[in-house]
């Protein structure tokens, strides 16, 4: 985004809220090589033969922002939480898909280390899946926040931005869902895995 004012982004998602073809045309180069680094980041701890790759996971979760009906971009940051979300749902459902024709299967793990949700350096996808909606239900703000760093890698700072909330805040929520999300990972985990 280098050479680019801080405003811009937000700018243009405003135009494209509001119906501008012309702005997104001018803001997918923009946040295309932000958007892959999430992906790659995600996709990181896959298989080596894992049939989505990072650009797929960008265009699937791009058509998924541009299908939506007028949405109306607070800024930048709410624009990478959803996107988010998507390669969230995206991930979640190739697992599950994967997940039917392997049935037993254990290649739906994916990294923890850079977010330390886990006392184990990785986490099935699904079981991940179940606990954050499980979190959902009892705090969405905290929910946001693993969905945020995990599936976005976003830093505590951008994390306040999206939320709208200040950084403490957002580090304090943040060691709380970590100390949920691990005592409901080392439940469902199976002894020695």
């Amino acid at each position: 985004m280098s050479g680019r004012e801080p405003g811009e982004v937000t700018r243009l998602l405003d135009s494209w809220g509001t119906g501008s073809d012309a702005a997104l045309d001018e803001l997918m180069p923009i946040v295309y090589s932000e958007l892959r680094a999430i992906a790659a980041g995600q996709l990181r701890g896959e298989r080596a033969d894992h049939t989505l790759q990072a650009t797929a996971l960008v265009n699937e979760a791009f058509l998924r922002l541009v299908n939506q009906d007028r949405v109306l971009w607070q800024n930048r940051g709410h624009f990478f939480a959803v996107a988010a979300r998507a390669m969230r749902r995206i991930l979640v459902d190739h697992a599950r898909r994967r997940n039917a024709r392997k049935r037993g299967g254990n290649d739906r793990r994916v990294p923890l280390d850079d977010v330390e949700i886990a006392v184990a350096a990785e986490v099935d996808l699904l079981e991940l899946e179940a606990s954050l909606t499980r979190l959902e239900a009892l705090d969405s703000r905290q929910a946001r926040i693993v969905e945020l760093r995990f599936f976005a890698g976003c830093t505590m700072e951008e994390v306040a931005e999206a939320l709208g909330i200040s950084a403490s805040t957002a580090k304090r929520q943040w060691r709380l869902a970590r100390v949920w999300l691990r005592g409901e990972l080392d439940r469902e985990s199976p002894p020695g895995s």
